[in-house]
């Protein structure tokens, strides 16, 4: 799959997954931390998953707006996403699954 850069470089996927991530762990966090910490929850799993550094790994707005469309205090249990790894920097870019 190809991915568009703003300076209109196009990077291919050498990876792409289709994954459901649990993030029942943000239950054991305060509950006014429960949606940040599920962010970097899956930020963290998604680093290990595809073997990038936690810093180069992206997470699309869509993903964002649906962990907090509840609110602080209740995001979901669990989240299904698509990652693309690229080949050039090293990264990982997650997204909804009908979005990609």
């Amino acid at each position: 799959m190809e991915k568009e850069q703003a300076e209109g470089v196009r990077f291919m996927a050498e990876k792409e997954v289709e994954m459901t991530i649990s993030l029942r762990e943000v239950v054991y966090v305060s509950r006014k931390r429960r949606s940040s910490a599920a962010l970097s929850l899956l930020r963290g799993k998604v680093s290990r998953f595809m073997k990038v550094p936690s810093e180069n790994v992206w997470i699309d707005d869509s993903v964002n707006k649906f962990i907090w469309k509840r609110g602080i205090e209740k995001p979901p249990r669990k989240l299904r996403v698509k990652i693309l790894k690229l080949e050039e920097d090293n990264s990982a870019e997650v997204l909804l699954p009908d979005q990609a």
